[in-house]
């Protein structure tokens, strides 16, 4: 008989026989979950302000809400796998067609499906330096070169990305809004940019922060011209739908085409749908957050500007901030029942992102931040 423990027993690691590239990486790290910061640090959950996963505070549309409690009802019954109901919904909001919308379990799950479709280890993924990390996790699971282009006062150079354009690239990510930086590029860079785009290229514009903007810059019109274009929205920021990990991306037919190939089948769950059905059709839900959102932005802008902090002017629902030690002011933080994200993994060890929150919330995540810092000046540590 074979010996089957055989391999291990002799000492072999299982990283010899695991996919190389799986083994490579560094997985991804979310913000820090409320229950799991109670639990270590002995805290009420009710007494912690997360700022750290630009979630929306007023929590999910009340017509979303509706929705699944009506949904669950079905929870015995598989989903529509082609999602036909939201898709349509979608597709007519936005004046596309049905064969133009690609569903997604969140928007990330879309990134993944692109990469699955047009990279492998000869093929090149270009990002900003500063881009949503998740792009580079990607093209290290699939073995494709990641490249990175500055991004000069955290803004995407897409004039240095279409520079940087080869004949072994593939896709081309560019998130706007950018997360984590709050940056966005308007539409004569994009136009400009798209004018040089060849054919053997799929550029992915990432609008997870879409809604947010009062005038967005229209990367629709190059899915209506059948341009190999992907455009990425979600309802867990906006919609206030995290939980649910629903999102989709607005592309070619041929492009989504190749996406529905990849995905697998069953990728959304029915809540998911009905909840994403129903917010959509929310725009007061959508009103109130952005009205929140602009008052919680204007109050950390002039709250930075007033300290003397570096920070950048952020048209998202977060504000990327520099404070010295960003893992050291997100411990000083955590330990008084506030997150939020520190930025050590997108190369910005010194800064922390905050989200927006409501009035109470910002307040005081900001006193909190400030006990911090005074606690690091005066004594060089970070106590309870």
């Amino acid at each position: 008989m074979p010996d089957r423990g055989r391999g291990l027993g002799s000492g072999m690691g299982i990283d010899s026989f695991a996919n190389r590239f799986v083994c490579d990486l560094h997985a991804y790290e979310p913000g820090k979950p409320i229950e799991e910061a109670a639990r270590e640090l002995g805290l009420d959950p009710a007494s912690i302000i997360k700022a750290a996963s630009n979630e929306n505070p007023l929590g999910p549309s009340p017509l979303a809400k509706e929705a699944m409690r009506a949904a669950i009802e079905k929870a015995h019954i598989y989903p529509d796998g082609s999602g036909h109901k939201l898709r349509s919904a979608i597709a007519d909001r936005l004046d596309l067609g049905l064969e133009n919308v690609v569903l997604g379990n969140g928007s990330n799950e879309i990134i993944e499906l692109l990469c699955h479709s047009f990279l492998n280890p000869d093929a090149e993924l270009i990002a900003a330096e500063h881009a949503f990390v998740v792009y580079k996790l990607m093209a290290t699971l699939f073995g494709a070169r990641y490249v990175e282009v500055p991004d000069p006062g955290f803004v995407h150079d897409l004039d240095g990305m279409a520079e940087a354009i080869t004949d072994r690239t593939r896709l081309v990510f560019i998130a706007n809004p950018n997360n984590p930086t709050g940056t966005i590029v308007g539409q004569e860079e994009i136009d400009r940019f798209m004018e040089r785009v060849p054919e053997h290229v799929v550029v992915c514009f990432d609008e997870a922060y879409y809604e947010f903007l009062e005038t967005p810059p229209d990367t629709l019109k190059f899915v209506r011209e059948g341009r190999n274009v992907c455009v990425l929205r979600t309802c867990s920021k906006i919609h206030g739908l995290a939980a649910l990990r629903i999102g989709y991306g607005l592309a070619s037919p041929q492009v989504a085409g190749i996406l529905q190939k990849a995905r697998q089948p069953f990728n959304t769950n029915a809540l998911a749908q009905a909840a994403a059905l129903a917010a959509l059709g929310d725009d007061e839900h959508v009103r109130k957050t952005c009205e929140m959102n602009h008052e919680g932005l204007a109050f950390y802008h002039q709250a930075f500007a007033e300290r003397g902090m570096n920070f950048v002017p952020s048209v998202a629902n977060f504000v990327l901030v520099e404070v010295g030690d960003g893992d050291a002011v997100f411990q000083g933080m955590l330990r008084r029942g506030v997150i939020v994200r520190a930025m050590r993994s997108y190369k910005l060890p010194g800064w922390v992102r905050i989200s927006t929150g409501t009035e109470v919330q910002n307040r005081r995540c900001l006193e909190v931040m400030d006990e911090v810092l005074a606690q690091i000046r005066e004594t060089g540590e970070i106590t309870a």
